[in-house]
């Protein structure tokens, strides 16, 4: 009972400390702020008319710009009435068309004493009010079904976003070595979720240094298979945007190499933490088991869970990439044809070298759970 309360007491403080260090998170400063952003702000706008009188239209594609008078609806310039234009360049995947009621994100451009407004861009469709709702109703379904580890799963989530937004981001930009940087980072978010949920216990170890296998084995074959794929970074939407943008020095290949592991290591962590939650189980109610016994019972939920995970990462990658297929098959593209475009092969290293990790962490998690739960052939408790 002392030990139950004790790790209880250390589970609240560990939940805490990490809560506080992903709020921190946020107000790291990184040096890629626009140098325009001290006269600059971004406010919510109504559409209240538009004129697509310069709008040309060829075929599906439309050109041209589209006036638009807005109300401004947030800030301290709002309710003021503005002008602006909405600028559509032919690419269906990046123009937008507004009528009237629609609101749309805008930066104002001001004067020194920011107090008037210069000018104004037009953004894109609004969205942050329905994201943060969808965001809210998501944290809440975690908490009501899964009460304080549901909370900790709340931690967990934006920890992750914080340290991919404010420290592995910034580190691509700034040359740090991706593969590395990756590592790093993905070992690092692997402990705070995985010793977040399972506590820091034999348990949460062994799930951890299962998780780890799979990730650096995830990361050997991308490097591996990468080069013999010959597939470079380029390959992945604005890649090239990037390099125009004044990053000609990064290296685009090892970056999307990153991403193989970085992508498959959430699903590499539910396996590792499925076997070793179901491992403790086992030995709960079997307390006298063999660890020889213990191991091969890991295995056997490894089997039946990795039988589904890697179709979970084929489907995931997969559907990505519906439209481009759908081409394929409307223009009778041969199959060997398709699996060969670099395109599709990217995404088959993906799948594929994230099976490898997926596979692996299974034996290895069920391996380290017969080491860590039964100790010179007599059991101790699991956490």
């Amino acid at each position: 009972m002392i030990i139950k309360e004790r790790m209880e007491i250390r589970d609240f403080i560990l939940t805490i400390v990490l809560a506080f260090v992903t709020l921190s998170m946020f107000f790291i400063p990184t040096r890629f702020g626009s140098p325009s952003d001290f006269n600059t702000t971004r406010v919510r706008a109504e559409i209240l008319e538009v004129d697509n009188s310069t709008l040309e239209k060829y075929g599906i594609v439309t050109t041209g710009d589209q006036g638009l008078t807005m109300r401004i609806a947030s800030g301290q310039f709002k309710g003021e009435i503005i002008q602006g234009a909405n600028m559509l360049i032919g690419k269906m995947e990046m123009d937008k068309l507004f009528v009237p009621g629609d609101y749309a994100l805008v930066t104002l451009s001001l004067n020194e004493a920011r107090d008037t407004v210069i000018s104004s861009q037009v953004v894109d469709h609004y969205r942050i009010r329905v994201e943060l709702v969808l965001l809210l109703l998501f944290i809440a379904l975690l908490i009501i079904y899964a009460g304080w580890t549901g909370f900790k799963a709340v931690v967990s989530f934006i920890f992750t976003a914080a340290a991919i937004w404010k420290i592995l981001i910034p580190g691509f930009l700034v040359g740090i070595p991706p593969v590395l940087l990756s590592l790093i980072i993905v070992s690092a978010m692997t402990g705070v979720i995985i010793f977040l949920i399972g506590g820091i216990s034999r348990m949460g170890l062994v799930a951890f240094l299962g998780a780890i296998s799979g990730v650096g084995t995830t990361a050997l074959l991308s490097l591996v298979f990468g080069s013999a794929f010959r597939i470079h970074g380029a390959v992945k939407p604005f890649a090239e945007t990037l390099l125009y943008s004044g990053y000609p020095h990064l290296n685009l290949t090892s970056i999307f190499l990153a991403g193989i592991f970085i992508a498959s290591s959430g699903a590499v962590m539910d396996i590792a933490m499925d076997i070793a939650a179901s491992m403790r189980e086992v030995q709960e109610k079997y307390p006298g088991i063999r660890r020889k016994d213990l191991i091969i019972s890991g295995l056997r939920v490894g089997r039946a869970v990795v039988g589904t995970m890697t179709t979970t990462l084929l489907l995931a990658y997969s559907g990505g990439y519906t439209f481009i297929l759908m081409v394929f098959m409307a223009q009778g593209t041969p199959i060997i044809n398709a699996v060969n475009l670099i395109y599709v092969s990217s995404e088959i290293l993906h799948t594929l070298v994230g099976s490898f990790g997926l596979v692996l962490a299974a034996p290895l998690t069920a391996l380290f759970g017969g080491l860590l739960y039964v100790h010179r052939g007599a059991t101790v408790p699991a956490d």
